[in-house]
């Protein structure tokens, strides 16, 4: 591979790289099972006390 290339192809690795940082993240954050089991208790246990009163 010769040196000219070589550079292009660093150059675009870093811009593609700089690029997507700057793209907004789409994904969301990661919940543990645990945690996903703690929240849906504490909405079902939430929904059942209005009623009640």
């Amino acid at each position: 591979m010769n040196r000219q290339k070589k550079i292009k192809q660093l150059l675009k690795a870093h811009a593609k790289k700089a690029s997507a940082k700057l793209a907004p993240q789409n994904k969301s954050k990661y919940i543990s099972k645990a945690d996903r089991l703690k929240l849906a208790a504490e909405s079902t246990q939430d929904a059942i006390t209005p009623s009640e009163g």
